[in-house]
């Protein structure tokens, strides 16, 4: 086997511009938790957009649209692996399989569950319009 190659390398980065306050105003909005995972620590929250950041640059800065999300949890919910659906509850993507114990837990076992704290922060009209692609909602 040849030898691995870490290093450097130069590159020009386009990068978001959020107001720390946006940031600040998400999270306590959601007493500084994730709604789904439960996890509590500001530095492991991302903002999430229900309306993803490229394709609706007009509801970027909508408080309507965004949840702090573990970094986990935002990044199985950009990738379809559950949702929430117009009446806050989680829905799982069926084809979701994992043998982690921690997503089985937050995730697929919450099937069904209801997130209260979601319902009058998060637009149904924006979680409709996010699961309208999703074949399996």
């Amino acid at each position: 086997m040849s030898p691995l190659h870490a290093g450097t390398y130069e590159t020009t980065v386009e990068t978001r511009s959020i107001d720390p306050e946006f940031r600040a105003t998400t999270l306590s909005r959601f007493d500084r938790t994730c709604p789904v995972s439960g996890v509590d620590h500001p530095a492991l929250l991302d903002v999430a957009h229900v309306l993803s950041w490229s394709e609706y640059p007009d509801h970027r800065g909508d408080l309507r649209n965004v949840v702090p999300l573990s970094k986990t949890h935002h990044a199985a919910f950009d990738r379809g692996f559950f949702t929430v659906d117009s009446e806050y509850r989680i829905r799982v993507n069926p084809e979701f399989e994992t043998e982690s114990s921690l997503l089985r837990e937050t995730i697929v076992e919450q099937a069904g569950r209801e997130v209260a704290t979601l319902d009058g922060r998060i637009s149904a009209q924006y979680l409709r319009k996010h699961n309208g692609p999703l074949d399996w909602v």
